[in-house]
């Protein structure tokens, strides 16, 4: 499977790109960081995110995009760039017919570390090891969206088997309703 890892950010969303299976070694594709200048007007670092991610795309061309979900902080401002870059990358994998899976960070961290509290230089230190790299990458925006990736890699068999389970369970219990209706002698 080969994942786009996104940590979405108005000025550095960080992008990564990880091949891989559970169970097995992973391989980095690609890192890096889409920038956009604090300055621009909001319209035109949305363009400019949009862009960037659409260049991993085409570039790297992965079977499904994980992005960290966005969760609630003091400063409502960042949240909202936060939020909206995340659209942006939503919208290209959404576009083009592929899967989104979002990620808490304390659920990246758990999956990488083993600690859901884990600090950035914890997480850029395990990335480097999994993915057997000389350094952690910089800035801590790339090291984050790798790791959101490997966290789908890891997550996304045992996410599928659930999906599964309550799929069957959906479509077994209306004929488990009629079974039990037509057993008692009323017409199913």
């Amino acid at each position: 499977m080969r994942v786009l890892g996104v940590d979405p950010g108005l000025t550095r969303c960080g992008v990564g790109v990880v091949e891989g299976a559970a169970g097995r070694p992973l391989t980095l594709r690609g890192v890096g960081v889409v920038r956009t200048p604090v300055d621009a007007e909001l319209g035109d670092r949305l363009v400019a995110i949009e862009q960037g991610i659409e260049q991993w795309l085409d570039e790297h061309q992965p079977e499904c995009v994980a992005v960290e979900r966005v969760f609630s902080q003091h400063n409502v401002r960042t949240v909202m760039g936060t939020a909206q870059a995340s659209a942006v990358a939503m919208l290209c994998a959404a576009r083009r017919g592929l899967p989104v899976a979002l990620h808490t960070p304390s659920e990246v961290k758990a999956a990488v570390t083993g600690n859901g509290r884990a600090d950035k230089a914890q997480v850029g230190a395990m990335v480097t090891r999994l993915l057997r790299l000389d350094a952690p990458p910089k800035p801590a925006d790339a090291a984050d969206a790798l790791a959101l990736a490997i966290c789908h890699i890891w997550r996304a068999p045992a996410q599928n088997r659930l999906q599964q389970a309550v799929a069957l369970h959906a479509t077994k219990a209306p004929i488990a309703d009629r079974a039990s209706i037509a057993s008692k002698g009323r017409p199913a």
